[in-house]
């Protein structure tokens, strides 16, 4: 994991080529750089009282890194702050060189997963200006993802209405482990609103809702956590499906990210088969599990199922759809995709084209 990145593009995708990432993580450069977007009292409180998240007095990632913030080693931008808070340097590793035409920011380190419902709510808001501010209103590649407080239904909604018809916004972000499992009814004004105003909801792996990693409590090794991205997404996925959220908000567009998909057909599978025998207890969905999966859900590919055989990749993909997968670097991270060496061979040129740009553009609305 000690890796520094040095681009050795294949020749299965010219450099030329337009593509989409989907999974861009901006930073900020300093701890008070939201100051300007957040109101004075929140200043001082934050200098007195700090922020105190669900996970007690821990913020941040609970195992460590082998990289700060997750990050690759070549990332530090030369005028110096952490990884990924540099536009200029940023354009100079990543936009410019693979020819980003349309990359989504998904900001981690936000309001989310706060106890203090009114503060959370605050910082998403700033989060939300700081894009537009330092990120989308200097390169008009780049779109942001409104960063909400998930925890508080209400106020989620009235800033993703308040954003409504901004096209500096794509999505709205959240995480995949909260406080309940993101199918409960205290989450559902988050996608009221986001059908409203016609916005995808992106589930991002990671998240701290007061809750240990696993359902059997805290893994010992960073490697449990990492291989833990799918594990809670499948949680968060079988919680919406069953709890009747595509049913009821039957417009609804939401992207996995950051957790793989080479489980989804399997977690499909076995919640067709048990939802043959239990169907009288969720008599509220009107269709089989698997195909409000298949309807309602889009999966960015970093990081993306490297089998053995390649026809077990191609087969995974064929069950989910090639019109249904998103590019992602996952930029700056260690775990950097480069894009000329994430497709095997034998891919059509159509399905190429769709898998790194068109199916990005036509989900997100973006000419």
């Amino acid at each position: 994991m000690n890796v520094q990145f040095r681009p050795e593009p294949s020749t299965s995708l010219s450099l030329k080529t337009a593509i989409a990432d989907c999974d861009i993580h901006p930073a900020r450069a300093t701890a008070t750089e939201l100051y300007p977007f957040l109101a004075k009292r929140w200043h001082a409180h934050l200098e007195t009282y700090g922020k105190q998240a669900y996970h007690g007095m821990m913020e941040g990632p609970p195992y460590p890194k082998a990289q700060p913030n997750a990050s690759r080693r070549d990332a530090w931008p030369p005028e110096g702050g952490p990884q990924g808070s540099s536009l200029s340097f940023m354009q100079k590793q990543l936009l410019d060189p693979y020819n980003v035409a349309l990359g989504v920011l998904n900001p981690l380190a936000s309001g989310q997963g706060l106890r203090n419902q009114d503060l959370a709510g605050a910082i998403c808001s700033a989060i939300n200006d700081w894009q537009i501010e330092r990120w989308t209103s200097k390169d008009s590649r780049l779109k942001g993802s409104i960063v909400v407080a998930n925890e508080d239904g209400p106020t989620a909604a009235a800033e993703i209405r308040k954003r409504a018809g901004d096209p500096n916004f794509v999505q709205v972000l959240l995480l995949s482990r909260n406080v309940e499992p993101l199918g409960q009814r205290r989450y559902w004004p988050i996608y009221e609103a986001a059908q409203e105003i016609g916005l995808p909801v992106g589930v991002h792996a990671f998240g701290f809702g007061g809750n240990p990693l696993t359902p059997s409590g805290w893994p010992s090794f960073y490697i449990e956590e990492m291989v833990g991205h799918s594990q809670c997404q499948q949680t968060a996925l079988a919680s919406l499906v069953l709890e009747g959220v595509f049913e009821r908000f039957s417009k609804l567009k939401m992207v996995m990210i950051e957790a793989g998909f080479g489980w989804a057909p399997s977690l499909a599978w076995r919640l067709d088969k048990t939802f043959e025998k239990l169907h009288s207890e969720v008599p509220h969905l009107k269709r089989k599990p698997s195909e409000y999966i298949r309807d309602h859900i889009w999966w960015t590919t970093q990081p993306m199922e490297d089998p053995e055989r390649r026809d077990h990749l191609f087969q995974t993909i064929e069950w989910i759809g090639w019109d249904k997968l998103l590019f992602a670097t996952d930029y700056p991270h260690w775990d950097f995709d480069e894009p000329s060496r994430v497709l095997p061979a034998g891919v059509s040129a159509a399905n190429r084209e769709a898998f790194y740009l068109g199916n990005a553009k036509k989900l997100y609305g973006v000419a």
